[in-house]
């Protein structure tokens, strides 16, 4: 059953927002219409419509889950019908909640629904008045989700949030830490780069599909603002929603917040840190998934830092606390993040790179050239000179990057927009200096 909701979300992915496979426009114009229909007429899911979601909740009293999604293409609706509406543990708890299914991003309230926004599933649990109770949806690949999320952890993260939603509002004091501060724009179409091409709403009289604005296009857009200003993108916008394991804290997908498994030397390991733990609260949050993780540690400064954590160890309530080191969040791997495309762009002229081996590394090589890109601002590497299999001896007079990740860091603390940079590069033997631009 993991598997299954594991392919399920995968295919929803939105890779450089391409979400509907090798469909024509006409067929995905069709597909999304007919899902909404679909949906409409079924009646057990809300169709894009919060301010509905929010008047029910409140005559019923029952909590809302939102599910944000891409707009749909005929994968992602097995995702709904198979995977999540129709399974046996999952289908009740659902009742449980007035469910609104929102598959835009257009008009959305950015400084209620803060997410990964490389991911294009996320799961919000909340209150009417809008406190939320918690949140579900993680990635940390592109295309694999098993040790991130499965139909159990999700059915836990569920009855989590019914259990808090009795509590409320005795409990509202403990869920603040949940609620979110205003950013750059309060909408993702008021944002510049996006302003032009996109208004708040999805244009279901034209073309629907085109006027979406997906997921990763909103990080991408609040990257931008300080960029194209001439300011240093943001730590937390660059190494966003941390991943639990890139501290050495892995957990069980298929729990709340348990841990499986505590890597050698980490933050985690250090913190004393144990396989079983069960994270009951972080910073005084309770926690109902690994996205709730991430949550608090998107919240904390990359500086050396303290998160409190109140834990169930053998039985036993222990409180303790997770000590991170100056520039914790830089052990985050960014490479898979859809993000790392306008990353590469900005300063590796569309080149992607990955590791090199042991034998290359003999050549005082760090890392190699894994692809370049072909059209458009991507194709400045090619046009430098630029190639695959290229191997990379120094960038800007500096060769210490172990990672792309690394070498994206350097770029943002470093250089600025019309710098020329010189790289040096081993080829068959003979070693080649080209230039690269900073682009915006």
């Amino acid at each position: 059953m993991i598997i299954r909701f594991v392919v399920g979300l995968a295919l929803a992915i939105s890779l450089m927002g391409v979400t509907f496979g090798q469909s024509t426009p006409n067929k995905r114009e069709m597909k999304v219409r007919e899902d909404r229909k679909r949906v409409e007429a079924e009646g057990r899911w809300l169709y894009n419509d919060l301010d509905e979601a929010y008047r029910q909740a409140k005559s019923t009293g029952k909590p809302i889950l939102v599910v944000l999604r891409c707009i749909p293409c005929e994968e992602c609706v097995k995702l709904d019908d198979d995977l999540v509406d129709n399974d046996p543990v999952l289908k009740p708890l659902l009742s449980e909640f007035i469910c609104v299914r929102i598959v835009g991003t257009n008009g959305l309230d950015l400084n209620l629904f803060q997410f990964d926004t490389d991911q294009s599933f996320a799961v919000f649990m909340l209150n009417a008045d809008k406190t939320i109770y918690g949140r579900f949806g993680t990635r940390s690949h592109r295309t694999e989700w098993l040790q991130d999320v499965s139909l159990e952890g999700m059915a836990k993260a569920l009855t989590g949030a019914i259990e808090l939603h009795k509590q409320y509002p005795n409990n509202k004091s403990l869920l603040a830490g949940k609620q979110s501060t205003p950013i750059e724009f309060a909408t993702p179409e008021k944002f510049p780069s996006l302003a032009a091409n996109f208004t708040d709403k999805l244009n279901y009289e034209g073309e629907v599909v085109k006027s979406c604005i997906h997921c990763h296009q909103i990080g991408e857009a609040r990257r931008e603002f300080y960029w194209h200003q001439s300011e240093k993108i943001p730590e937390e916008l660059l190494f966003p929603y941390p991943h639990p394991k890139s501290i050495g804290m892995v957990l069980d997908s298929s729990e709340k917040a348990k841990i499986k498994s505590v890597l050698a030397d980490s933050p985690a390991a250090k913190s004393g840190l144990q396989v079983g733990d069960d994270l009951l609260e972080m910073n005084h949050q309770p926690l109902l998934s690994m996205a709730d993780v991430q949550w608090v540690l998107n919240q904390t400064p990359g500086r050396e830092s303290s998160v409190a954590l109140k834990l169930l160890r053998e039985g036993r309530v222990v409180e303790t606390s997770l000590k991170l080191p100056e520039g914790w969040r830089r052990l985050d791997d960014i490479s898979w993040r859809v993000a790392a495309w306008q990353l590469s762009r900005i300063g590796l002229g569309g080149m992607r790179l990955e590791s090199v081996n042991e034998q290359e590394r003999k050549l005082s090589a760090f890392l190699k050239v894994k692809g370049v890109g072909q059209w458009g601002a991507h194709a400045a590497a090619k046009n430098a000179g630029f190639e695959k299999g290229d191997l990379l001896l120094s960038y800007d007079g500096q060769s210490n990057f172990a990672r792309e990740t690394d070498l994206f860091a350097y770029v943002n603390e470093n250089l600025t927009v019309g710098r020329k940079v010189p790289v040096k590069v081993l080829r068959k033997g003979k070693t080649l200096e080209f230039t690269l631009p900073i682009q915006q």
